[in-house]
């Protein structure tokens, strides 16, 4: 891995926005040699405890680390003293050697901080089935433990890099009560991005002074929207991570969610979820194009759903979407094979403005050229009406290129 060459997706935004300083958390980084030089592991320090919040995978293949951090947030009560993350080894399907790896590094953490065992929360990405020795992680702890506050969330943000081509952040400021909170946020995926949470990796940091409960309420309010909407390859990581945190220094103290207090934050906190998740589609391995898919008329929100991430997963879709090639009967195709309530005499599909079929078959002026013309966009819109109801969902996805059968070749060269 430490070999490869990746260039920054073309989708990338133009900046990196600079993360505020969260009040009550600092954050040190340090290199394990998964990528040469580069730093490949980050620690995040509480204050004080803090909220935690999180979702995570569904595989039934999830890894240590996953299934650590499920049990110290009903065993801790949503209380977070430290968060550890590495990059480059993924430490899933790797038995008793997992645990162990995990114990020790739980154990460093909690000498170093006086802290109790459930409050650390630990993630890893990279290559699957590869153990580490147990005290690999807890080693390089103690080492950076002394460099506490020498680094930015920013910088924790480019730590947890794998295939990414870019660090994915993400900010927004809300008002509770009259007064100003911060949050801040980072996210890592390019590849095995399907997340059903709910390789993905997400973490926001906030100054407010929000409950466990709120956390986990607002994480379960927004996942579906954001993060579990999106698809670069139709594959779902055994790591898929997103967690909240809120360090409690600023603001009245919130303990219900539905609390009128927190509106701006729930919109702030949303918009960066939401960042966030469309940029891990920008950086999908190999991407060119941007594809956001609409899916309107369904029998039901899940039904929408169903189909729209057919399209998004359909290679057929996504690889015609790389050559500009606007062939929408694999669109047709792949709505067709969800199982799913469709009157196909009622079908009607748009590539952004560009209508190419209508009442279940072609419009009568077609435009081929228009309807290449729209899909050589680097942004890309397709909507899609089923015909039977009044339900709609929306989900964000990348062309396919021979890029990503680049990255993934090499991927563990």
């Amino acid at each position: 891995m430490a070999g490869m060459k990746l260039t920054k997706s073309p989708l990338a935004p133009e900046t990196t926005p600079i993360l505020p300083q969260i009040a009550g958390v600092e954050f040190a980084v340090g290199s394990n040699g998964f990528y040469g030089n580069r730093n490949d592991v980050f620690i995040a320090r509480f204050e004080q405890p803090a909220s935690a919040a999180g979702v995570f995978t569904r595989s039934s293949t999830c890894s240590a680390d996953v299934d650590w951090c499920r049990e110290a947030l009903s065993a801790g009560q949503g209380e977070a003293s430290a968060l550890v993350v590495n990059a480059g080894n993924s430490n899933a399907f790797t038995g008793a050697a997992g645990v162990a790896k995990n114990n020790a590094t739980i154990a460093a953490v909690t000498q170093l901080n006086n802290s109790k065992s459930s409050s650390v929360f630990l993630a890893a990405t990279g290559v699957i089935g590869e153990p580490l020795e147990p005290e690999f992680i807890a080693d390089k702890v103690r080492e950076i433990w002394p460099k506490l506050g020498t680094a930015s969330l920013n910088d924790a943000g480019e730590a947890f890099m794998t295939t990414d081509t870019f660090p994915k952040a993400s900010t927004a400021s809300a008002s509770i009560d009259g007064v100003e909170v911060q949050i801040g946020g980072i996210a890592k995926g390019s590849g095995m991005i399907m997340p059903n949470m709910a390789t993905m990796l997400g973490y926001v940091f906030t100054d407010a002074n929000l409950s466990p409960s709120v956390c986990q309420a607002l994480l379960a309010r927004y996942t579906d929207s954001t993060f579990n909407c999106i698809t670069v390859d139709g594959d779902t990581s055994t790591s898929d991570t997103f967690m909240l945190f809120a360090t409690r220094k600023v603001g009245p103290l919130i303990e219900d969610v539905n609390d009128e207090r927190i509106a701006d934050f729930s919109v702030a906190f949303h918009k960066v979820m939401h960042d966030l998740a469309i940029q891990i589609v920008r950086d999908g391995e190999g991407a060119t194009k941007l594809v956001d898919i609409t899916v309107t008329g369904a029998a039901s929100v899940s039904s929408a759903k169903i189909i729209a991430t057919s399209i998004a997963n359909s290679p057929l879709v996504k690889t015609a979407l790389a050559a500009s090639d606007a062939n929408w009967g694999r669109i047709v195709m792949a709505v067709g094979k969800t199982d799913q309530p469709v009157n196909r005499d009622a079908l009607s599909i748009s590539f952004g403005d560009v209508e190419v079929a209508r009442n279940g078959m072609r419009v009568p002026d077609y435009s081929e050229d228009a309807a290449s013309k729209a899909c050589q966009a680097q942004e890309i819109s397709i909507r899609v009406d089923v015909g039977v109801g009044d339900a709609q969902a929306q989900v964000w996805t990348c062309d396919l290129t021979h890029g990503y059968v680049d990255i993934n070749g090499a991927y563990r060269t």
